[in-house]
Order: structure tokens, then sequence, then C-alpha cells
């Protein structure tokens, strides 16, 4: 018999630390390809920190091939469909078999599906959905030049990977017009189609919620709850929300909204809905028992952060391994999850959760701030990208 053949759909956070670990530990005779239509991998944690200053564009991002392992091959195509019951996979390219599917596509940014929304980033210089690498690049320049106006940051009614990412955006936005001295001539504000900045009961991460509005208090950081972008009048400077309510800018960081990717959604029978459904804990497809899903693009009902899908990728391999083997799954993920909350420079706190409970207190030191910005990325790609993690 030939080897074993995986497949791995993606080369971001979870699809290469997976194929690297599978290379590492598995101890029998397999195959692993990754396929993925961008020859470059990001450090998708830095787009909030690039805008003002925290980290250098040009060190977040890397050649795929060069984080992947010798025996781990690359094909750089665009997927375009799954066939599990042929155990296939189509590209722009070629169609590719399989014996395991893991899909680890991420999911799909959308600014145009908000009317106006993908113009007034290209025709304005007020609009920066910071999500997108480029508009994370260009909105660095904007915040050098802005001299005073409305800040406005706004969430989607979608999932979105990094919950805490559009609320670092607004308390790293106030910290640095502090530090530039044009604070009381800029009003920020956050807008979400939800009762609270950061989770409510029973959610775990409303544990942190109290002091996010405590801080937001005191620095003077509106919330706008229950605001759900409708559109966005970039002539007039204004984005509507659904219930008619308006709010103008003149700086406008948003998070785009986000759906599963179309290659699983409309041309494969592995999602029910946006996302892959997998069973919460084995990380395997409830239908069938060849295919598993981690990170963005699984319907796993927890927060969509590096430190998930980290967490996700050793149950994978080792169930993964069972199931090769013809053994019952037994390793289950918890739903264990980290966001490391900037809230100025040099102070940060851990919202840090499971399925069930908040692990972490929510308390600001400068040790979090370090451990997010300077000893996490290098870990990053020195270790969790090649396969190595040694704390599970």
């Amino acid at each position: 018999m030939g080897a074993t053949q995986i497949l791995v759909l993606g080369a971001g956070t979870g699809g290469t630390m997976a194929a690297n670990m599978l290379d590492r530990k598995l101890d029998r005779d397999v195959e692993i390809t990754v396929v993925d239509q961008s020859p470059e991998h990001h450090y998708q944690p830095s787009y909030y920190l690039i805008p003002f200053g925290h980290m250098e564009p040009e060190n977040q991002h890397r050649p795929v091939e060069s984080l992947l392992r010798r025996d781990v091959e690359f094909v750089q195509a665009s997927v375009e469909g799954v066939d599990p019951e042929a155990r296939t996979v189509a590209t722009d390219g070629e169609t590719l078999a399989y014996d395991y599917l893991v899909t680890a596509l991420g999911n799909r940014l959308a600014p145009e599906s908000v009317p106006g929304m993908r113009a007034a980033w290209e025709e304005t210089e007020a609009v920066y959905p910071f999500y997108h690498y480029d508009a994370a690049v260009e909105l660095r320049e904007a915040v050098r030049d802005f001299d005073g106006g409305q800040f406005l940051v706004t969430v989607p009614e979608t999932p979105i990977k990094c919950g805490g990412a559009p609320l670092k955006m607004a308390m790293l936005a106030d910290d640095y017009f502090r530090d530039i001295g044009i604070r009381e001539d800029v009003d920020i504000a956050v807008a979400k189609p939800a009762e609270a900045p950061f989770g409510t009961p029973p959610s775990p991460k409303a544990h942190y919620n109290d002091k996010l509005e405590e801080l937001w208090d005191e620095r003077d950081i509106e919330f706008l709850p229950e605001f759900a972008v409708e559109e966005i009048d970039y002539e007039n400077d204004r984005v509507v929300a659904e219930d008619g309510r308006e709010v103008e800018y003149d700086l406008y960081a948003p998070v785009p909204p986000q759906y599963g990717r179309e290659a699983l959604v409309d041309h494969s029978p592995l999602t029910d809905g946006e996302y892959v459904t997998v069973d919460k804990h084995t990380l395997q497809h409830v239908d069938y028992d060849d295919v598993f899903a981690i990170g963005d693009n699984s319907n796993l009902p927890t927060s969509r952060t590096a430190s998930a899908v980290r967490k996700q990728v050793h149950v994978l391999v080792n169930n993964l391994d069972a199931a090769m083997a013809g053994r019952r799954l037994t390793d289950t993920y918890d739903g264990y999850t980290a966001c490391p909350l900037l809230t100025e420079e040099g102070k940060a706190m851990i919202a840090e959760f499971d399925y069930e409970d908040p692990i972490a207190a929510p308390v600001e030191t400068r040790s979090n701030w370090v451990l997010d910005v300077n000893v996490i990325p290098p870990m990053y790609w020195n270790m969790w990208m090649r396969g190595y993690d040694p704390v599970p």
C-alpha cells in the first residue's frame, strides 16, 4: 500500500502548524500536502499594532514554503470545492485526492457586503478596514496625519476573528493620541451590535467586561451598543445603522463582515450555514470521519484566535492519529482561547477562558504587554509555525 494522503486546506496559523506537527509526530507512512492560494503567511495579530508603530509591517510576513517542513508539499492554488464522497478537492489548477482532510481555510473578509465600505476604503482617505493587511499599513499613515475629530471603530454582526481586536484598536488609538498631545481634540467611539463591549453573561468573556467598561469610562471612550452597520455614506462621512441611527467620522476603522469560504459553503456538503460542522471536542466532522476542521473555518463555539487554534492543533494531531489507527478518539478540546487586551502601551490584560469558564483575572500588567508584543511573535514564527509547542 502507498502512503496515506493527508490534505491540509489553508496555510494560515492552523494549517501551517497542523501540517508541520503532523509531519513531526505521526509515526506512520504519510504524505502531507498544504493548499493555499497565497504564497505568503501573515502574522495577523500585528494588524492592530502596525498603525501605532508597535510593530513594523515588513516583519509580519514570511513565504509559506519557508515555514513548512521539508517533507510537506505546498500547492499554491485556490480551493474551489470538496467532494467528501469521492475524497477529492477541486482547485483552480487540478483535483487533489486525500485519505484524510483537514480544513483550515480561515474565514472570508467581505467589505463589499456593506454598501459603501469598499468604495470608502478605495476612494477616500478616511476609511481603513484594518483586518486587511494593506488597510492596516495605510491606517498607519492616516493616524500620523490625523489632527483631530471623530475616530470610529465598528464591529459587524457576523462572527469575527479576534473579537478583541476592535477594542484594542480603540484603546491603542486613545493612548497614541494622548502621547502626541491631541487627545482633547479627538472623540473615540466603538459601535457594536451587542449590549456590551466584550461579552454578556453567561459568556465567560463577560468576566472581563466590567474592567473594560471601567477603563473606557476613565479614558472617555464611548461605546455605542446594539449598533448594526447597514451602510457607509462615505460622501458625507457617516455610518448608518439598521435602526436608522447615524454616527459621523473623520477617521474610521471598521471591522469588515466575515463569512465562511465559498468553496466550503457553496461547493461542499461540509457546512451547515457558514462553517464546517465538527464535534466541538474531537474536531472531527459530524458526518465524515475522515474530515477534521480547525480554526476560523470551523463552527467551534469559541473565540477565533491564534491561541485557540494552537490548542486545537494538539487535539487534531492526536485524534487524526487515532482515526488512522482505527482507535476511538479520546483527546478533547475544551474551548480554550486567550485574547491579550492591550489597554495602552506597556499594559495589557489577558482574557483567557474555555467553553464554560473564565480562567485569568482581569488585571492589567506590563508583563502581559511584553508577552504579547515581544515574546509571542518570535515563538509564533520559530516554534508554533514549525510544529513545535512544548506546552499544549
